[in-house]
């Protein structure tokens, strides 16, 4: 077996038998892997409280021939205490590593989507910012090819102005040719800045009715692309 060793984010955990874990984690290195962790549910475990999801970690594994790896080691390196001590924070922080795990597949480096998760996680346990889980969510479809048009309207090419986003058919929408959700001028200016890279100076932005609605847009363009609803998202009670 190869030993290998990488920074990684606990995306979800499950149980394995009476005393073992299964968790499901993206390394920086490796990306998604899924490894087993002997033992850790005993009380005397030191490791199963490292080992929670949402925890960022350094570990050792053992890589098998089977689709199961086996945790030798884990390292606390952040707890993301301020994400566990907020249920709002936490429900927040769990729609994107939710999106994160279900749109990255086993075995696949990911660097970037390691470090845009990372960076989200931060920033909510940080005090959190209006626009984290629109931008995070957003740049998540960017990096796989598949985010809303937002700069011009996808029926007719017009640049504006640009009155909607309908994602049945991939984004914007003008004045003439307008269906699906309303968004208004800020609305796309911060659309504009998510997608171009200026995630600064989206999460500068504070709470508006705009921004809790660029976060349902986020949502739901996430699970249209999934085809299914996110378990960690009720998207009408948002």
């Amino acid at each position: 077996m190869t030993t290998y060793r990488d920074d990684a984010l606990v995306l979800r955990t499950y149980k394995l038998g009476e005393a073992d874990r299964i968790c499901v984690l993206l390394g920086a290195v490796e990306g998604k892997v899924r490894v087993v962790a002997k033992g850790v549910r005993r009380t005397s475990s030191k490791q199963g409280n490292r080992l929670e999801p949402i925890a960022h970690v350094r570990v050792q594994c053992h890589r098998g021939r089977g689709e199961l790896d086996t945790l030798t080691q884990a390292q606390a390196i952040e707890p993301f205490s301020g994400i566990r001590s907020d249920l709002d924070r936490l429900a927040r922080a769990s729609i994107v590593v939710e999106t994160v795990d279900a749109m990255t597949l086993d075995r696949e480096p990911a660097p970037d989507v390691y470090r845009l998760l990372l960076g989200v996680l931060r920033t909510i346990d940080a005090g959190d910012r209006p626009l984290v889980v629109a931008a995070g969510l957003l740049r998540m479809l960017q990096l796989d090819g598949v985010a809303p048009v937002v700069d011009r309207c996808v029926t007719c090419d017009a640049e504006g102005p640009l009155v909607a986003v309908d994602l049945d058919v991939g984004g914007a929408r003008c004045e003439r040719c307008r269906s699906g959700l309303a968004v208004d001028e800020d609305g796309f200016r911060l659309l504009g800045l998510i997608l171009a890279g200026r995630t600064a100076a989206a999460l500068a932005e504070p709470a508006s009715p705009t921004t809790a609605l660029l976060e349902r847009l986020a949502v739901r363009a996430v699970e249209r692309h999934l085809d299914r609803r996110l378990r960690s998202a009720a998207v009408g009670d948002r």
